[in-house]
């Protein structure tokens, strides 16, 4: 459990980091934008002189010379103004485009627009009369005041294409351990199985007119044929198991008998009954009473010896969906997912494989899905559904 808290803890802090860069950058931005906006405006300003002095002259017809003011109004090719007359009639725009200059219904959307923005128009005083220039930023701040959005999601977006393909290939590796693991399991379990199994045969030849030693014999017969099973679902671990047509109701059954024979007297089992109309389900018997009795090892350790542990079936669609509830202590729902992952356990002694073993039986090997479907401080429901035998 502490792996995965710290694990939460390291994705907070790179979150945090994250956006602490996102943040700097926006501050850095706008601080750039807003320069850029206040030299516009000086330029805005110089434009308007510019204007006035041209017009002044050529009203008074005097033969001044004006070629810095034509200059410096060619110049401006970066910020789209428009110049309205004093009656209200546009007199020209300028960069928006070659054609888009001389459009008049355009222009006039345009200067809706900038006239919603708030910002306030520059008076250019005239003989005749004072005109009214209007302009907009330029597309480079317009760049400038967007681009930490767009930083933003190119940020966002290489973090969790990273993240996807670090994940993908951290599970992936998790997977060829766990199989390995489990197959190697089943590997050394084979040996001291066969020879055990050779052990019960020579008692059995060497004390067959002994009851008790027959008796002693069944019984390590039966432990045998668990371990047997134990090393069955083992050797199934990261190959395609073969499935079966069950009665999902038979095989809960079984399930039961196995875990209510070794549970404590205090724990009632409701299950249903076994003799309802069957629900066929493609599964592989070994596997799916694992992935059970995984459930229920837990549900038993929640409830400290006491309790209720309820199965019920139902169907949804092309699912057969299984809910096991107990009675125990629960799981927070930070935790709802966590639960799944390898070693992570809230046991003084546990691996913590169990509910990672019955994920990957359940969704990969049968195509079905595990998942907690409720839990408070009374207790747990764990929903398995399962695809229907078409």
């Amino acid at each position: 459990m502490d792996i995965y808290s710290k694990k939460s803890r390291w994705k907070i802090f790179l979150a945090i980091g994250g956006l602490l860069i996102v943040a700097i950058s926006m501050v850095y931005t706008n601080f750039l934008a807003t320069k850029l906006m206040e030299d516009e405006e000086k330029k805005m300003i110089r434009y308007k002189l510019a204007l006035e002095s041209l017009e002044y002259n050529q009203n008074e017809e005097l033969e001044c010379d004006v070629s810095f003011q034509n200059d410096f109004l060619i110049t401006n090719t970066t910020i789209p103004t428009i110049w309205i007359s004093q009656a209200g009639v546009i007199i020209s725009g300028r960069n928006f485009g070659e054609e888009k200059d001389e459009d008049i219904p355009f222009l006039e959307k345009e200067l809706e627009k900038i006239k919603r923005s708030g910002r306030e128009p520059i008076i250019v005083e005239g003989l005749d009369g004072n005109s009214t220039l209007y302009y907009k930023n330029s597309f480079l701040v317009t760049l400038l005041t967007y681009f930490p959005i767009f930083q933003f999601l190119l940020i966002a977006g290489f973090i969790m294409v990273g993240y996807i393909a670090f994940n993908a290939a951290r599970k992936g590796e998790q997977n060829r351990v766990w199989a390995g693991m489990a197959k190697e399991t089943a590997h050394q379990l084979g040996t001291p199985i066969s020879a055990i199994i050779g052990w019960i045969e020579h008692l059995k030849l060497i004390e067959g007119n002994n009851p008790e030693t027959q008796e002693v014999v069944n019984e390590l017969r039966n432990d045998v044929t668990r371990l047997e099973l134990i090393a069955d679902r083992f050797s199934k671990i990261g190959s395609a198991p073969d499935l079966e047509q069950i009665n999902v109701y038979e095989e809960l059954e079984r399930c039961r008998n196995y875990m209510e024979r070794r549970a404590p007297r205090k724990v009632n089992f409701i299950f249903p009954d076994p003799d309802r109309a069957a629900i066929p389900v493609m599964i592989n018997p070994p596997l799916f009473d694992w992935v059970i009795e995984n459930i229920l090892r837990n549900a038993l350790d929640a409830m400290d010896g006491k309790g209720t542990i309820e199965a019920k079936i139902s169907e949804e669609k092309n699912f057969v969906i299984i809910d096991i509830s107990d009675t125990g202590k629960g799981i927070p729902s930070s935790k709802h997912k966590t639960v799944f992952e390898p070693g992570f356990t809230t046991k003084k002694r546990g691996w913590g494989l169990g509910l990672s073993l019955a994920k990957r039986i359940v969704e990969e090997y049968h195509s079905g899905k595990i998942f907690v479907k409720k839990s408070t401080v009374k207790g747990t429901t764990f929903t398995i559904k399962l695809p229907k035998d078409q």
